[in-house]
């Protein structure tokens, strides 16, 4: 593996952890609604590009509350693991559903960042795992606590992006046609370049594209 190797639809693989009410409630590091936009950004980037995904709850039935519908929707039938730990690594479930990927490349992304982040990302690491942290879809419960984390992982060696990088990294070229018009869509929906799509649609008629005529 090589942290200069682009992630690929190929190469990599997302786990995205507790994202759920009452993780939500403790979040004060980022606008919460800025978190869970990212966090369909990276759940609707994954479903486009098909992309392996793991997603996990903690203590779902008896404290957390179900994992965010807007996520789990997209992947009807998908096993959501649900765990005791604040570390995923530390469940067996989560272990094998991540070794069913076949991926090295991990993207993570969860709620809150000092726990359910960079606890699975130190041990995943150590596990042979380059790891990738959405940082902008994480939160905590200071933004103290979220950028110490987040340095902590990135002294470890683990490689910080956000959500919109990881799919445009995963589009690469707007001329992509079979992904063109879902990334369009995820951009409307999620991300305030949608404003600029929308105008764009509306000035230049539907054949306008940033991928020209091929994607039209």
């Amino acid at each position: 593996m090589s942290k200069l190797e682009m992630l690929t639809p190929e190469n990599s693989a997302i786990a995205l952890i507790d994202y759920q009410p009452a993780m939500f409630q403790g979040v004060q590091s980022h606008d919460r609604l800025v978190t869970m936009n990212n966090v369909q950004i990276l759940a609707k980037a994954a479903k486009l590009f098909k992309i392996p995904t793991v997603l996990t709850t903690v203590a779902r039935d008896s404290f957390s509350g179900p994992f965010m519908p807007e996520v789990t929707s997209l992947f009807p039938g998908h096993d959501i693991i649900d765990r005791t730990s604040m570390n995923s690594w530390l469940d067996a479930n989560f272990r094998k559903a991540v070794a069913a990927t076949g991926r090295k490349k991990f993207v993570l992304a969860g709620l809150w960042t000092e726990a359910c982040v960079i606890f699975p990302t130190l041990d995943m690491m150590r596990e042979g795992f380059e790891i990738y942290i959405a940082a902008d879809a994480c939160g905590d419960l200071s933004l103290e606590a979220h950028n110490r984390a987040m340095e902590r992982a990135i002294q470890a060696g683990a490689i910080p992006i956000t959500s919109s990088q990881y799919a445009y990294e995963l589009q690469q070229d707007w001329a992509r046609s079979e992904t063109y018009e879902g990334m369009m869509d995820i951009q409307r929906e999620h991300s305030p370049y949608g404003i600029q799509i929308r105008f764009s649609k509306w000035a230049l008629g539907e054949h306008a594209s940033e991928g020209g005529t091929k994607a039209a």
